[in-house]
């Protein structure tokens, strides 16, 4: 139907379409330099990591980084996963947290600052 004769017939606005999919977020260049370094200097120690990890299959919750000895889920503030603004993504993240120490996992959250500094990775190295 031509979109001035359904405004003429129903005395309505046309509808605006709105995309169907929202884009992934967009990482910050700081988290992008702190997440790289942190690689470098786990690789350097020999340290067992993943990256990018998802501990519940079925949630699209993830940390940047779990270090297997030590049970240690790392969040690396800035980072597109991580919490946002607006209740509904604090709740999200609080569940988030809870799940995963109900699973027995630390937590911890460093600022791209403390990794830059060497501060993160001393903190790891000095857990074992």
């Amino acid at each position: 139907m031509d979109p001035s004769q359904y405004t003429q017939l129903t005395k309505k606005s046309e509808i605006k379409r709105k995309p169907r999919a929202k884009p992934l977020p967009k990482a910050t260049e700081k988290y992008l330099e702190a997440e790289e370094t942190l690689f470098q200097e786990l690789e350097e120690n020999l340290i067992g990591y993943r990256r990018k990890f998802q501990f519940e299959s079925t949630r699209n919750w993830r940390f940047d980084f779990y270090i297997v000895k030590l049970n240690l889920l790392i969040e690396i503030v800035g980072s597109p996963w991580a919490v946002g603004r607006g209740g509904k993504k604090v709740a999200n993240s609080f569940n988030k947290y809870d799940l995963a120490e109900d699973m027995g996992c630390k937590i911890e959250r460093f600022h791209p600052d403390q990794i830059q500094s060497g501060y993160a990775i001393n903190l790891i190295c000095n857990s074992f």
